[in-house]
């Protein structure tokens, strides 16, 4: 009977250490999971930070973009009203030497004579 508890004891220490290694091995295998959770949630955290600042300085690149665009074409809508202003000008100066040109009383007045 002696023998049979020894026996019994050595089996259940052999039995006892591999559920020690197996513990050991879960608790392990467990933090490295919840480790691996938390990093996922990290770069997904960044990922998002990076997106918005991304989204930032896109935003702000457009709005560059828009006021430059906008401002070539008012340069260009300006050159044509500045063209129309200049020929209307033209015009009107033309004619106004033309008024100034003739005479204001008839040749047959009497101080025209």
């Amino acid at each position: 009977m002696n023998k049979s508890l020894e026996m019994l004891k050595a089996n259940w220490n052999v039995v006892a250490e591999k559920a020690k290694v197996r513990r050991a091995m879960l608790s392990i295998l467990a933090v490295l999971f919840i480790v691996q959770i938390y990093f996922v949630r990290e770069l997904l955290a960044a990922e998002l930070l990076f997106g918005m600042g991304f989204a930032v300085l896109f935003a702000i690149g457009m709005i560059f973009y828009l006021v430059g665009t906008l401002g070539e074409r008012g340069l260009d809508w300006a050159e044509t009203g500045v063209r129309v202003v200049a020929t209307s000008t033209r015009r009107g100066y033309a004619s106004l030497e033309e008024i100034t040109r003739k005479t204001i009383r008839d040749p047959r007045s009497q101080s025209a004579q």
